[in-house]
């Protein structure tokens, strides 16, 4: 085999492993399309405010600090203890839940039956506030997070591959976790989504709101838990973010890579939102490393939204999408 055809297999195992990282994200988006219709742009902000919230936890710090100082005079940043990682963890849920309960109470529960831009601005609203809010609750310094996941190179594959082909193949700890944390939660949603009373009542919300109602399903309960579960799902994707490049304002724009994998995969589709992470992350590693050389590189900047370009204009439902087809 050439040294080329190697190399590139290598490419495409780690494209696998960020388009998992991007499916992440993608799939917060979806949970809460299902529901309600509203396209989430504070998605990608979520994941930033659930690992700055997990990492403030474990860390001890007092919440708005600087601000508490600044009005009484003091110089206290910290309670002085480190919380174990699952316990913060279970903190941060319960964190991201009131958050799902506040966002409904207070803004989108006045917003029942306006038109879908009037929502899709009001996630805009949201995000802006949110980071402002993460900002001053706990500082805008760039944070460590450290859960314990394993990082660095997979020796065992790197001693397999190198024993098949004569050449190493790096591949990092993290990304194999965050692969297989993925693909157990996408199956939890799914059979979530099939089979359990709170699924079914999701599924009716999503396909006509007044049906819904009629038949004794509350829109409240519903929207609170699709964000609590959307809250969550962020959390997860800011865990494996956050531990891989630190918790810093780009954790937000990792938003706008989930937005190619939405148009390929369908905004209504929990496995679309896989194969559509999936097929940016391994598209974009494979085209980089082919084509890249040849146009000056940083391909991978604008790969994504090319191919979904092309999508939208030869199917614009995506791969997984139901057609939408309206009576005029």
């Amino acid at each position: 085999m050439s040294d080329q055809f190697i190399w590139g297999i290598e490419v495409f195992f780690n494209g696998l492993m960020a388009g998992v990282l991007y499916a992440l994200v993608a799939l917060g988006f979806v949970l809460i399309y299902k529901a309600s219709g509203i396209f989430n742009y504070a998605q990608g902000v979520m994941a930033l405010f659930a690992a700055a919230t997990l990492v403030g936890i474990m860390n001890g710090q007092i919440p708005f600090a600087h601000l508490i100082n600044t009005i009484f005079g003091t110089h206290v940043y910290e309670f002085g203890w480190n919380l174990n990682a699952l316990v913060a963890i279970l903190l941060t849920g319960g964190v991201m839940v009131l958050f799902a309960w506040v966002v409904q109470r207070v803004i989108f529960r006045h917003l029942v039956g306006q038109e879908p831009i009037i929502l899709f601005m009001a996630t805009i609203g949201l995000a802006y506030f949110l980071e402002g809010f993460s900002d001053l609750m706990w500082n805008a310094e760039i944070k460590k997070l450290d859960v314990g996941l394993p990082q660095g190179i997979n020796l065992a594959i790197d001693e397999f591959t190198f024993n098949i082909f004569d050449y190493g193949f790096f591949i990092d700890n993290l990304d194999i976790v965050a692969t297989i944390i993925a693909a157990l939660l996408v199956i939890a949603l799914t059979l979530f989504s099939q089979y359990s009373k709170q699924g079914r009542a999701m599924r009716a919300v999503a396909d006509d709101h007044q049906a819904a109602l009629s038949v004794g399903v509350s829109l409240n309960f519903v929207w609170i838990m699709v964000w609590s579960v959307a809250g969550f799902v962020a959390l997860v994707a800011g865990i494996m973010w956050g531990t891989k490049s630190g918790v810093q304002f780009s954790l937000s724009l990792i938003a706008l890579k989930a937005l190619p994998v939405l148009m390929l995969g369908g905004f209504t589709s929990i496995p679309g939102a896989i194969v559509g992470g999936l097929i940016i992350g391994v598209g974009e590693k494979l085209f980089e490393f082919a084509i890249g050389p040849m146009v000056g590189g940083a391909t991978e900047n604008w790969f994504a939204y090319v191919l979904a370009l092309i999508f939208l204009v030869f199917r614009p439902q995506g791969l997984f999408g139901e057609k939408i087809i309206e009576r005029v």
